[in-house]
């Protein structure tokens, strides 16, 4: 992976210069691809491209314009053959100090866009995100599909009527009573 030293992965927000840009390209090596992989539930990541720019946004937001590229292979969802996908994804981020952390396990953020203002903002945790979102939910490889499923008659539909007698039943409660 590229040195903290030269291209640091954790900006600190105090020392980013608001007149100039920040620019950043994060290229994880092979280790931290693999790390990564299995962290993903993905078969192999042979291509980990994370770069763009950190600018201020108004008086006191930062706005991460970036391009994440990557390779991935993720088993097929009907055939578990490895399928390969490459991946090109704009990331747009602004990060606001009007903006409150969501509270909870699964809270929603109201904008995608939007993220709160912190001492840091974190390259490699913006990148893994970006890349967990960009991956094909349901991969298949090419060919593959679905057997069909058999079309029910009108006849078998009326016949799967799991409540059909309970009217009776409480029927025949009431006139007991």
């Amino acid at each position: 992976m590229i040195t903290p030293e030269s291209h640091p992965q954790r900006l600190r927000v105090a020392h980013l210069n608001p007149n100039a840009p920040t620019t950043f390209h994060l290229r994880p090596d092979d280790g931290v691809r693999s790390a990564l992989a299995a962290e993903l539930g993905l078969d192999a990541l042979t291509r980990l491209d994370f770069r763009g720019t950190l600018r201020a946004h108004g008086t006191d937001s930062w706005l991460l314009t970036a391009t994440l590229a990557a390779r991935v292979t993720q088993p097929c969802v009907i055939t578990l053959k490895p399928v390969r996908t490459d991946i090109s994804e704009p990331v747009r981020i602004q990060f606001s100090p009007h903006v409150a952390a969501p509270e909870g396990d699964e809270a929603e953020m109201p904008d995608e866009t939007l993220e709160p203002l912190g001492n840091f903002i974190d390259l490699t945790a913006i990148m893994v995100e970006a890349l967990s979102l960009a991956l094909p939910a349901y991969p298949r490889a090419a060919g593959a599909s679905l057997p069909q499923a058999p079309v029910a008659d009108e006849e078998a539909s009326d016949t799967r009527r799991p409540f059909a007698g309970l009217d009776k039943l409480l029927g025949g409660k009431d006139s007991e009573s």
